[in-house]
């Protein structure tokens, strides 16, 4: 299977090289299982590692309901956050960077001690947690026209492009987070709103599930880790102009453009 793995890494990494999106794994191959796909996944990773990127992070995708039940599945999907996707809060994003762009806001979480499934609970991530921050997840797609299922976001990193981290650090005690509300703004202009339930009905029971999650794989998550918790909306489209922000309760604001 190794080989093919190799293939279908070498696959997405093209999209990147020639500047569009590419066909889909599951068209290209049917019988492509989501295991399959992490292996893709893992692969692309590592080389980018071996390149000189560094791991700095977890993103989790597919927290939603409504997602899972676009893409006919019972559980989120994760990938990884590199050193080279971090954009500067109020920042601007040359259109050249990114594909075919989405943006989603979202509770991130900074670990202050390691998560180790298969066990872990909402409570230890919390325990866990040394501050949270809202966030501006940059959902990118090396699949053309975003025509994916499961088994192609999964080996596509998860879908990851770029994100922002903004307002200033809170305490996860502080504030119950699956009470709090946020606005997503672009251009000025609400374009959603939507509560920390919104996401496995706990952004904490997220990060759970990944840490437990990534323990089939011989993964655990390290202090010092950002770990985006999922969507708390649906994604919304960017376009070279755009101008987005997002204000959660107690959290602050985030915000980034794009050029």
């Amino acid at each position: 299977m190794t080989v093919i793995w190799d293939k279908y890494a070498n696959h997405l990494e093209q999209a990147a090289v020639q500047g569009k999106g590419l066909e889909p794994l599951t068209a290209l191959d049917p019988e492509i299982t989501v295991y399959d796909a992490y292996q893709v996944q893992l692969i692309n990773i590592d080389k980018k590692v071996k390149a000189g990127s560094r791991i700095v992070g977890k993103k989790i995708g597919l927290t939603s309901l409504a997602m899972q039940q676009l893409l006919m599945v019972d559980q989120p999907d994760y990938g990884h956050l590199l050193d080279d996707m971090v954009v500067e809060n109020g920042g601007v994003i040359p259109f050249c960077r990114v594909l075919q762009p989405r943006v989603e806001a979202e509770i991130a979480f900074v670990l202050k001690k390691d998560l180790i499934g298969p066990k872990v609970s909402a409570l230890d991530v919390l325990m866990a947690t040394d501050y949270v921050l809202p966030a501006l997840e940059i959902v990118d797609s090396r699949v053309a026209d975003w025509k994916i299922k499961l088994q192609d976001t999964v080996a596509d990193n998860a879908s990851s492009g770029l994100y922002v981290l903004g307002g200033k650090p809170v305490k996860p005690d502080a504030v119950d987070l699956s009470l709090v509300g946020m606005a997503l703004y672009k251009n000025g202009e609400i374009m959603n709103t939507g509560v920390g339930a919104a996401a496995l009905g706990d952004p904490a029971a997220c990060v759970a599930w990944l840490a437990n999650k990534l323990f089939e794989f011989g993964i655990m998550l390290k202090a010092g880790e950002v770990i985006l918790s999922g969507a708390l909306s649906a994604a919304v489209q960017a376009k070279p102009g755009d101008k987005y922000r997002a204000r959660i309760a107690h959290l602050g604001e985030v915000s980034v453009s794009f050029e």
